[in-house]
């Protein structure tokens, strides 16, 4: 099967192009992006060498989901979806910060927590929590958005001293942020799910906070399994996940962590098989309907083309 590594595309009115690690992002005009979901795959901040058939046509359909269910909460960015693998909307002004909201304690939280901190981004911590402890309350964790490298933890404090949101804008983007997670949670429990913590991205638009980018997907979120969480969390057990960390798995039982000297694995065509089949089943799974494929021929002919009608549309 093949799979989209990378695009060069010339749209009309386009005036630049970004390739991130997984997206690649074309301005147009002076008011519009066209976001292409790649099947790239990323782990450790490393993209991986083979691409993942299906992938980026999963993420966007996800995403394009998602954003559709929450637009009676926020106004977002997202215009059309004129192909698969690809999002048309309005270009906004990235506010400087990720807001992450966690509702359970795991991950990077609970390591920061399990060496013996119980404040993080300016949220204090209970005494005696434990791994994948659902927390009295969802908390917020917003980090800085790095030009390059890690992103950083700061606090709303920090945030709006800085100047980096606007007292009166961040206000707004945590109410945001608290209902989208919320809508996403009942959503998930609905396909028996727990959201477990994801992040948003907003911007603004004519001085308006609207929501941007990706949402509710598993590579900007992670998903537990209802079923058997609490008898895990009694055990001590490791919960089941919904996310791609099924990769980052695979990669750290061959000595893969992304650090300097490692090499990546080998991704054998089986392997790269199965891992299109879990993205297959996570869409299936989160939104509950059945993954129709697009064409697999000549993918950049297909998004060249739809693209390009949807811009003339637009443009009427």
């Amino acid at each position: 099967m093949p799979a989209l590594l990378t695009t060069d595309f010339h749209f009309p009115g386009q005036t630049n192009v970004y390739h991130g690690k997984v997206r690649d992002v074309y301005s147009v005009n002076p008011d519009l992006l066209v976001m292409i979901a790649t099947d790239r795959i990323s782990a450790f901040d490393v993209v991986l060498p083979e691409g993942i058939p299906y992938k980026g046509q999963v993420l966007n359909q996800i995403a394009e989901y998602f954003l559709d269910a929450t637009a009676d909460i926020v106004p977002n960015w997202k215009l059309a979806s004129p192909d698969p693998m690809v999002t048309v909307g309005r270009r906004a002004e990235g506010l400087r910060v990720e807001m992450i909201i966690r509702g359970y304690l795991t991950g990077s939280a609970w390591r920061e927590y399990a060496a013996g901190c119980r404040e993080i981004c300016g949220v204090k911590l209970p005494d005696g929590m434990r791994e994948n402890e659902k927390f009295p309350e969802p908390i917020i964790t917003p980090t800085t958005k790095a030009e390059a490298g890690h992103d950083e933890n700061i606090s709303r404090e920090e945030i709006i001293a800085q100047g980096l949101v606007s007292a009166e804008d961040y206000a707004q983007v945590e109410a945001y942020t608290r209902a989208l997670f919320e809508r996403g949670s009942q959503m998930a429990a609905e396909k028996g799910l727990i959201l477990v913590d994801t992040k948003y991205e907003f911007g603004l638009l004519d001085g308006k906070v609207i929501l941007i980018d990706e949402i509710h997907t598993p590579d900007s979120s992670r998903y537990f399994y209802a079923e058997g969480y609490q008898e895990r969390f009694e055990k001590g057990e490791p919960q089941r996940q919904l996310s791609k960390e099924f990769v980052r798995q695979w990669l750290i039982e061959r000595g893969f962590m992304g650090k300097a000297g490692q090499q990546v694995p080998e991704m054998t065509p089986e392997f790269v098989d199965s891992v299109s089949k879990r993205y297959i089943e996570l869409y299936e799974h989160i939104t509950g309907k059945t993954f129709v494929p697009a064409p697999e021929t000549n993918l950049e002919d297909r998004i060249a083309v739809n693209v390009t009608d949807c811009l003339t549309q637009l443009a009427q």
